[in-house]
C-alpha cells in the first residue's frame, strides 16, 4: 500500500509527490515548521493527505514545547495551529483536523484539572490511600503523548475511510465503464487507498473491468504525473490525455462516467476541487454523463451556506510560465492561477461518502447524515 504521510522515529514522513513519477523517494520532517513548508510547495497535497500532515504537525510542534502550564501550553498550541492552518486555505480537511487537536488537548487538560480537583466523598477515599506525586514536566509528557497518539489515529481512520467510501461507490461502477478523472484523488491525496481512486479500486477488486481516462491536469500536471502513476502500479488499464480532449472524448461517447474528489463541500452541496472540474461538470450535464465526487465528511463544511464562500488559493504565477524550472511563457506576462474552482450542485449526481452515498437535495441530505455522525 502507498503510505502518503505517517510518523516515524518522531517525525513526520512524506512521500516527495514533486518527485514523482520519476522518483519515489521520502522526506522527513523534523518540525512542524518543515510540515508547512511542504503542504505549500506541494510535496504533499490532497485535502485528506493535508488533513493528516496538519494534525501530525501539530503534534510535532506540541512535543518541542518546553515544560509550561497548561494554559499556557494551549496558547503555544493554539500558535502552532494558527500557523499550519495558513498553509492552504481551501482544504477543509486542514481546519477540521487542527480543530480535532485542539479538542483532543482540552480533553486531556480537563481531564488533569478533573483529577486534581476531587469532590469531597472522592477525596476522602483518595486520603486513606498513598498518594503519588506526578510532576508537571511527566504531566507534560503525557499530554504530549496523547496529541501524538490522536494524531496517530486520525491518519489510520483516513484509511478506513477511504475504504468504506470505496465500497460504498463502487455500486455506481459497472463493468466495463470507461471512466473520467481530474487532478488526482488516489492514495497520494490521503493517508491511503484514496478517495475518488479509492471507488476505482473497489470496483476492480470485486472483479469489474474498468478503463481510466486521465486528465494531465494543469498547470502541475497531478493528473499525468500523480494519477496515471498510481492507476499503472495498480494495473488499472488508463490512458492520459491532456484537460481539453475530455470535451470530444465525451461527444465520441468514450465516457461513461466522471469521478473526482473534493478540496471542500458546501452545506449546499456545491464542492470546491481542482480547476477544471467545474468544465467537467458541465461538459458531463451536456452529454449526460453522469458526475459524481468523493469525499469523506470531514471534506464538508455546513458553517458555509453555498459554494460562494469557499475561500479559492491562488497559486504562484510560475506555476503557469514554468514547468520543471523551464520558462514556457514571455517575460512579463499577467498570469492568474486559481488553484480550484467550484461546481454548483445541481451538476453533481451524487457525493460519495464513508458514510453512503448523498442525492439531491444535497441541503437536506447533508444535513441528515452530518447530525447522525455527530450522535
Amino acid at each position: 500500500m502507498i503510505e502518503t504521510v505517517s510518523w516515524k522515529n518522531n517525525a513526520v514522513v512524506l512521500i516527495d509527490q514533486n518527485a514523482l513519477p520519476m522518483t519515489l523517494c521520502y522526506v522527513a520532517c523534523h518540525s512542524y515548521q518543515e510540515v508547512i513548508s511542504a503542504i505549500k510547495d506541494l510535496t504533499v497535497r490532497g485535502a485528506p493527505a493535508i488533513g493528516v500532515a496538519a494534525a501530525l504537525a501539530s503534534a510535532l510542534g506540541a512535543a518541542a514545547l518546553p515544560v509550561l502550564p497548561p494554559d499556557k501550553f494551549r496558547r503555544e498550541f493554539d500558535k502552532i495551529c494558527a500557523e499550519i492552518a495558513q498553509a492552504r486555505p481551501t482544504a477543509r480537511n486542514l481546519f477540521w483536523a487542527l480543530e480535532r487537536m485542539k479538542k483532543c488537548l482540552d480533553s486531556v487538560i480537563a481531564s488533569e484539572s478533573n483529577e486534581r480537583s476531587l469532590v469531597p466523598s472522592e477525596a476522602k477515599k483518595l486520603l486513606r490511600m498513598p498518594r503519588i506525586a506526578v510532576s508537571p514536566e511527566r504531566l507534560l509528557t503525557m499530554t504530549k503523548r496523547k496529541l501524538i497518539i490522536e494524531a496517530k489515529r486520525i491518519c489510520a481512520e483516513d484509511i478506513a475511510v477511504n475504504r468504506r467510501m470505496g465500497e460504498n461507490g463502487s455500486a455506481l461502477i459497472a463493468d466495463g465503464d470507461n471512466i473520467l478523472t481530474h487532478c488526482n484523488a488516489g492514495a497520494l491525496a490521503t493517508a491511503g487507498y484514496g478517495t475518488a481512486l479509492g471507488v476505482l479500486r473497489a470496483a476492480r477488486n470485486q472483479g469489474k473491468a474498468l478503463h481510466v481516462y486521465v486528465d494531465e491536469t494543469r498547470p502541475v500536471l497531478q493528473g499525468a504525473r500523480l494519477t496515471a502513476w498510481e492507476l499503472k502500479k495498480e494495473k488499472i488499464p488508463a490512458t492520459l490525455i491532456t484537460d481539453s480532449m475530455a470535451g470530444f472524448l465525451m461527444q465520441q461517447g468514450r465516457v461513461d462516467k466522471i469521478i473526482v474528489g473534493a478540496d471542500r463541500i458546501a452545506a449546499n452541496g456545491d464542492a470546491a476541487n481542482k480547476i477544471g472540474t467545474y468544465a467537467l461538470a458541465v461538459l458531463a450535464a451536456a452529454h449526460k454523463i453522469p458526475f459524481y465526487i468523493a469525499a469523506p465528511l470531514s471534506t464538508i463544511d455546513v458553517s458555509l451556506k453555498t459554494g460562494e464562500a469557499i475561500p479559492i488559493e491562488e497559486r504562484p504565477a510560475g506555476e503557469v510560465t514554468h514547468f520543471r524550472n523551464v520558462q514556457t511563457a514571455p517575460n512579463g506576462v499577467k498570469v492568474y492561477n486559481p488553484a480550484f474552482d467550484i461546481t454548483p450542485a445541481r451538476y453533481i449526481s451524487a457525493i460519495i461518502t464513508e458514510q453512503g452515498i448523498l442525492k439531491k437535495p444535497y441541503v437536506q441530505s447533508i444535513r441528515t447524515l452530518m447530525k447522525g455522525s455527530l450522535r
